[in-house]
């Protein structure tokens, strides 16, 4: 049995190994000269990443998803950040330095025309989600970037090439970020600004890393140095910047892994507890900047201390610690500003809540009724039906019950018990024809018919 399993398991790795093996299929000479090609920023690429950018400003402006996904088909953004990634991997100082120079064009010429359409547009984005959802990157933003990094790299260094490019483009989402930049310095709006770019620069890290690890794992061929010296410092130097790159992005990572955690954390908890003994939970805030705290806004009677603690262990099962929680009370007749708009959306979020599980209970409840009821024997209606067949029958009991065998597995099985008295014995086949004509009628093929004296 174990060496069938060793020789399947075996030949599972073989048929892997040579669907995954890509030694065919790259070209790592065309792939170093397509990513040196496409890292230069100047003529026409300066000009139709301008123009890209200022149509993905419009479709931020718009709330169009469609325009920005166009726009991002348009952009030629990846070229630098690849640059970069192929520098630190086959240790080329110069490619580094070309690769960052153009990098910095390109933000400036990004931040410069959306900062500028967005200083003399007219329109004011009243639902600006497409725009506030890019000043706040999660750990879906950096898991996005890494593996589309891979996948740029990865369609860059292969002999054919297809629209892998366009699709990684689109998922790494590199213009969105330099548009929302742009958007917070014409407004002034200096949150949306650093936001923006750190969630840019957060794209830019991960791309920068996956390219990093590609280059290392499809054997590049690294720079060959004549100077033993400079060799060396060249190294220290790529080293130097490599530890720059990768730790910082890694710590970004888990911030932002203990963030998401901690947010999901408060949702399901306040979800779980929004209705207190004496009060309920209407509002919530979560801020993870610094020093991570949830704020949970509380209405109804001042809740006493044991019921505080109540609330607080409550939290601390989903992972919150006491010191990261803030309890705000508020009487029925507070005139805090916002609090009565707060409180009736919690009124009604409760009564929603409240209506929605009543509506879950009746239509359970409704549900067995109606099996009930279809399992329920229609007695007057078939003691008409038997009578009008079977006159010599005088008296007729149905009910149902359970039949117990009296076995060591103590088996019980539901049964329909019909008993039926004439005046004389019912012969064999009128008693057969009887009770296969209520299991019909009945739709149950548990009738029993006895017939009685």
């Amino acid at each position: 049995m174990i060496p069938n399993t060793m020789s399947l398991w075996n030949d599972l790795g073989k048929k892997f190994r040579e669907v995954a093996n890509i030694s065919e299929y790259i070209d790592i000479e065309g792939a170093n000269n397509s990513i040196r090609k496409n890292i230069y920023f100047r003529g026409a690429n300066v000009w139709i990443l301008a123009f890209s950018i200022i149509i993905a400003s419009v479709g931020l402006n718009i709330n169009s998803t469609a325009v920005i996904i166009g726009a991002m088909l348009i952009s030629p953004l990846m070229g630098p950040i690849i640059g970069i990634g192929l520098g630190l991997g086959i240790d080329d100082t110069g490619l580094l330095k070309v690769a960052a120079k153009n990098l910095l064009v390109m933000v400036i010429v990004s931040l410069t025309a959306s900062f500028l359409y967005f200083l003399i547009s007219p329109l004011n984005p009243v639902t600006a989600t497409e725009i506030e959802s890019r000043t706040n990157p999660t750990i879906y933003d950096v898991i996005i970037a890494l593996f589309g990094g891979f996948a740029g790299i990865f369609e860059q260094s292969r002999k054919e090439k297809g629209t892998v490019l366009s699709g990684v483009a689109i998922a790494t989402a590199l213009m969105p970020p330099l548009c929302t930049a742009g958007f917070g310095l014409a407004h002034l709006k200096f949150g949306y600004f650093l936001g923006a770019m750190y969630l840019f620069f957060i794209n830019c890290i991960f791309i920068v890393l996956a390219t990093y690890i590609t280059v290392k794992y499809l054997h590049f061929p690294e720079i060959k140095f004549q100077n033993a010296q400079a060799a060396k410092k060249t190294k220290s130097i790529i080293a130097i910047i490599t530890i720059l790159v990768i730790v910082p992005s890694l710590w970004s990572a888990f911030l932002m892994i203990r963030r998401n955690n901690f947010e999901r954390e408060v949702i399901e908890f306040v979800a779980k507890n929004k209705t207190l003994d004496n009060g309920y939970i209407y509002d919530y805030k979560i801020n993870t900047s610094g020093k991570r705290k949830a704020e949970i806004y509380i209405t109804g009677e001042i809740m006493k201390s044991s019921e505080k603690q109540r609330l607080i262990n409550a939290a601390q099962d989903f992972g919150i610690k006491e010191n990261e929680l803030a309890i705000k009370e508020h009487s029925i007749n507070s005139e805090d500003a916002g609090y009565s708009e707060k409180l009736v959306k919690g009124i009604y979020e409760r009564t929603d809540s409240e209506i929605n599980k009543r509506e879950a209970q009746i239509r359970l409840l409704e549900d067995k009724l109606k099996k009930i009821s279809n399992k329920e024997i229609p007695y007057a209606r078939i003691a008409k039906e038997i009578a009008t067949q079977y006159p010599e029958i005088t008296d007729l009991y149905l009910t149902k019950g359970a039949e117990v065998k009296n076995t060591d597995s103590l088996a019980i099985n539901e049964r329909i018990l019909v008993v039926a008295k004439s005046k004389a014995p019912l012969s064999e086949e009128k008693t057969k024809r009887l009770s296969e004509w209520l299991k019909i009628r009945l739709e149950d093929s548990t009738v029993v018919v006895i017939n009685q004296r």
